[in-house]
């Protein structure tokens, strides 16, 4: 269980894509990883949930564990064939912060481990100041601030280093490549 929850080591810088569900992750993530020609990581949260939901199923703790092991498979897969950077739409804090939300404080102990100890160059907090979309998957368009209050609480409580983005898509691209920039001119 805890290799597949361990990140593999990698030379390239890792920023997250991190906040709550319709706050523009997807999106950006491919919107950084075109910028800089570089790869990204998918949420693969939402394919489990797809797939779940083509079968008429619905997410339940049990499920917790199964998509912590897939994202980091996900990652550690990227990262081998990242040169420089590695954008992620999502890492295993934020599955944290999603299992304590929707299972009453439910959280494997393997996972806050890994989630505390997988180490990220930059955190972008998406704010919620775009609006909601439903997709057939998303389900929380009216506890939007509560959400977001968990996610940042979960940054500032585990000291993790993170950047607020604000704005329509332009703005928030322009605040976090500002952001990457600094952080690929002082790894050399």
């Amino acid at each position: 269980m805890e290799e597949k929850l361990k990140q593999q080591p990698s030379n390239c810088i890792k920023v997250v894509l991190f906040g709550p569900e319709s706050t523009g992750k997807t999106i950006l993530a491919k919107a950084l990883s075109a910028h800089y020609n570089t790869l990204w990581v998918p949420e693969y949260s939402r394919l489990y949930a797809e797939e779940k939901a083509k079968n008429k199923e619905v997410l339940t703790k049990k499920d917790v564990l199964p998509i912590a092991e897939g994202q980091m498979l996900l990652e550690n897969k990227m990262s081998k064939k990242a040169k420089d950077l590695l954008i992620c739409d999502t890492n295993l804090l934020e599955t944290k912060v999603y299992s304590e939300m929707y299972y009453d404080n439910y959280c494997p102990k393997d996972l806050h481990k890994f989630a505390l100890e997988n180490y990220y160059n930059l955190y972008f907090l998406t704010n919620i100041d775009i609006p909601w979309q439903a997709d057939g998957i998303r389900d929380k368009p009216n506890d939007r601030n509560n959400m977001f209050q968990a996610f940042k609480s979960a940054l500032i409580t585990f000291n993790k280093p993170f950047v607020l983005l604000n704005g329509n898509l332009q703005e928030r691209l322009s605040i976090a490549t500002k952001h990457i920039d600094e952080l690929l001119k002082n790894s050399v």
